[in-house]
């Protein structure tokens, strides 16, 4: 029965040796490697994040001057009164449910290397609709500076006005200017 539970006691301590060896040379410092690699994909998925983000502003940037950049004055998008900018104020209008009353294009001023291309326009709206248009005209790709507003509600109004219905609706005058990018040339050095 000694030699058995010697036996045993050998073959016991023998797993045991060949677990520990098992351990140190087959598994190793694997762990210690896969933790490093964990490490390194977040970093890497962190850069990956960020490149995604710097592209979709790069979109952005090429939207901003696919929409105003004119590669010379005599370019559509630098005309004076621009059919497809006034199409798409209507457009804007129209879906608000706002009421264009006049539009007076005046003549482009030329700056450094832009040109603004101011607008007079005439509307009759709501105070919402229009908080809800000048949002419209921020968010817009087209570079657009509005100048000053005038809301035409004096007290000759209001005595004239038979209900209160009618002075929801204020008649705005709106200055706003398109701004165009005029391409330069550069010169070779």
């Amino acid at each position: 029965m000694k030699n058995r539970n010697s036996l045993m006691a050998l073959i016991l301590l023998g797993l045991t040796i060949l677990f520990w060896l098992n351990q140190g040379w087959l598994i190793g410092e694997k762990p210690l490697e896969l933790k490093a690699l964990e490490i390194e994909q977040q970093e890497l998925n962190e850069q990956l994040i960020s490149a995604q983000i710097l592209a979709n502003k790069l979109d952005q940037v090429y939207t901003l001057f696919d929409e105003n950049l004119a590669l010379s004055k005599k370019d559509s998008l630098a005309e004076d009164a621009s059919i497809p900018f006034l199409k798409n104020i209507t457009e804007k209008m129209n879906n608000l449910e706002i009421t264009l009353l006049n539009v007076k294009p005046k003549p482009r001023e030329e700056q450094d290397n832009f040109l603004r291309t101011p607008y007079e326009l005439i509307i009759k709206c709501t105070y919402d609709q229009l908080g809800k248009f000048m949002a419209e005209i921020e968010r817009s790709p087209r570079l657009i500076t509005i100048k000053e507003f005038n809301v035409k509600n004096g007290i000759e109004r209001v005595k004239r006005t038979a209900t209160e219905e009618d002075l929801l609706e204020q008649v705005v005058e709106i200055h706003l200017a398109t701004l165009t990018l005029v391409k330069t040339k550069t010169k070779a050095i």
